[in-house]
């Protein structure tokens, strides 16, 4: 009797290691028929695709199981797989190599997902697939080479999705039509392939034009499943079929004003207004340097399909709101601009405003910089040059450590005055500069800071700073808790700036008598001297050398 169950023990685990008798996942469900081994799971919670699948099974159905990741060779073990039916489920993400070893499968069925894109390259380990549904996910694009590798295909589905606008190259490049066109051509003998595109919201503009086209033109051997598309935008050609449309070819956006200078007394209400040509629809924004601060108010409107207005209205116009105003358009092909020049005649004043400066890229521009906001840890940098085309002016902004040889680089893009600075280091002497693109810093074009050691010694500097910005700013204005003093401002502030440092230092000694410690109050007295002597020196150099030049520049 005890050899029965021994000769039965080796029996059962024979048959649990052979793979026709493979057990089921726990929660699924296992047959077979003349195709081969199915597993069927159904509404059964699941995270990602279990282990324990062998590669006995041909078909494998996993719906409405809230997976939510194709990870990389979730199916490898299942190198006869043909059928994959992962509909109804949560999946977001697919690995690139998601599909590794399923060289025979023929069918995948991805249904009702969340995918808002697919890795493309994926489809090389299925050389055989046929059947492709994506129909109800979240796809918003296609590559031009999508199709690359699915030169087997049969039946694809990428309906109900969120589709705007479809090059036509990602089907002329598509190997199974143009192998197929070829084929039909010669002799009319090939299998048709299904496609399916209806449901998306399609922007019918000039960038959707080659394939409305192609749709129009489309014929076998490839097969619309529905060749009723519909626009869903522009409003004039909302729910319009595609053979009922006539779309025009991009193009570069142009814009004009109607005046490009204008003089008027002060408190006068005013709008500037720009005209701009361009397909498709392009992005007016105006160019001020107090647009901001003043509240502007811009009005947009669409004159016809290629057409559009844009109106900088300026309520009771200040001494301050003169200058060049720039319109500046842009879209996917390129951009454009046109700038307006504002001058205030003031009867008030006894002397004549000062013509607007216009100045060219190519000279030596200048450029009005200033600290915007301070924090803790960062400085955010605001800078403005009159330019004769701010539309394709590019700036350059040098940073670093003040004696470093080296600067870190940023090219900034036309359109774009502020930048932010962060992540500095405690009690650390910085230097920052705005030029145009690729030209070499100048003094007046730079600013130098130094950074406190915390919040509380900076809280506990505060009312001194203050003395010294009135006293030693004569151009920058800075916010609360900066050191300031200007590098070419005139030589008496420089002695004030050394002559306000030694008094302080000689109260300091005379009131305290304890060993000071290396605080940001004792580090901070070195830096200031050590920078007002600097200063001291270089504008000593500069008298004898040119009887002195003034500048606008301000070390902080």
């Amino acid at each position: 009797m005890d050899v029965f169950y021994v000769v039965l023990g080796i029996l059962l685990v024979f048959c649990a290691l052979k793979p026709g008798y493979s057990s089921c996942p726990l929660g699924c469900s296992c047959t077979d028929d003349s195709m081969g081994r199915s597993l069927l799971c159904m509404g059964t919670s699941m995270d990602e695709i279990p282990e324990d699948i062998y590669d006995n099974f041909t078909k494998i159905r996993i719906e409405n199981c809230r997976l939510s990741e194709l990870r990389q060779g979730s199916f490898s073990q299942v190198g006869d797989l043909g059928f994959l039916w992962l509909n109804f489920n949560e999946i977001t993400l697919m690995n690139i190599k998601s599909l590794k070893g399923l060289t025979n499968l023929t069918e995948l069925r991805l249904q009702g997902n969340k995918l808002t894109s697919v890795p493309w390259t994926a489809f090389q380990d299925t050389p055989k697939l046929k059947i492709l549904d994506l129909k109800h996910n979240r796809l918003d694009a296609l590559p031009e080479n999508a199709l690359k590798h699915l030169s087997s295909l049969t039946y694809l589905d990428l309906s109900a999705n969120q589709l705007s606008i479809i090059s036509k190259e990602v089907f002329v490049n598509w190997p199974l039509y143009r192998t197929a066109e070829k084929v039909w051509d010669k002799d009319g003998l090939v299998s048709n392939v299904v496609l399916a595109l209806n449901e998306n919201p399609w922007l019918c503009d000039c960038r959707l034009k080659g394939f409305v086209e192609f749709i129009r033109e489309v014929g076998p051997p490839i097969i619309l499943m529905n060749s009723y598309l519909k626009c869903s935008s522009p409003d004039s050609k909302a729910n319009k079929f595609f053979h009922e449309i006539q779309l025009k070819t991009c193009m570069t956006p142009v814009a004009s004003a109607p005046e490009t200078s204008f003089t008027l007394p002060l408190g006068t209400n005013t709008t500037l207004t720009c005209i701009v040509k361009a397909r498709p629809a392009p992005t007016v924004q105006w160019m001020y340097s107090l647009k901001i601060i003043r509240g502007f108010v811009v009005k947009q409107t669409q004159l016809d399909e290629e057409t559009v207005t844009s109106q900088l209205l300026i309520p009771s116009v200040h001494v301050a709101d003169r200058g060049v105003y720039t319109c500046i358009a842009n879209n996917f092909i390129g951009n454009s601009s046109v700038s307006v020049i504002l001058n205030i005649n003031s009867n008030n004043s006894s002397m004549p405003l000062p013509p607007v400066p216009m100045v060219s890229s190519n000279d030596n521009t200048h450029i009005e910089i200033r600290i915007a906001k301070q924090t803790v840890y960062g400085i955010t940098l605001e800078w403005f040059a009159t330019t004769d085309n701010p539309g394709e002016t590019w700036f350059t902004i040098h940073f670093g450590k003040y004696n470093s040889p080296k600067k870190e680089i940023i090219y900034i893009g036309p359109g774009i005055n502020s930048y932010t600075v962060s992540n500095l280091f405690p009690v650390t002497k910085y230097e920052v500069c705005v030029t145009l693109k690729n030209q070499p810093p100048r003094d007046s074009q730079c600013v130098v800071f130094i950074t406190g050691s915390d919040i509380s010694e900076l809280e506990q500097r505060e009312k001194l700073i203050h003395i010294i910005v009135i006293v030693c700013a004569m151009v920058l204005a800075v916010p609360a808790g900066m050191y300031a003093c200007t590098t070419e401002a005139r030589f008496s502030c420089v002695d004030l700036c050394l002559d306000l440092r030694r008094k302080l230092r000689m109260h300091r000694e005379n009131t305290q008598e304890t060993e000071r410690h290396a605080t940001f109050d004792s580090l901070q007295t070195a830096s200031d001297e050590a920078f007002c002597r600097k200063s001291l020196e270089k504008v000593k150099r500069r008298k004898s050398e040119d009887k002195y030049r003034g500048g606008s520049a301000a070390q902080l």
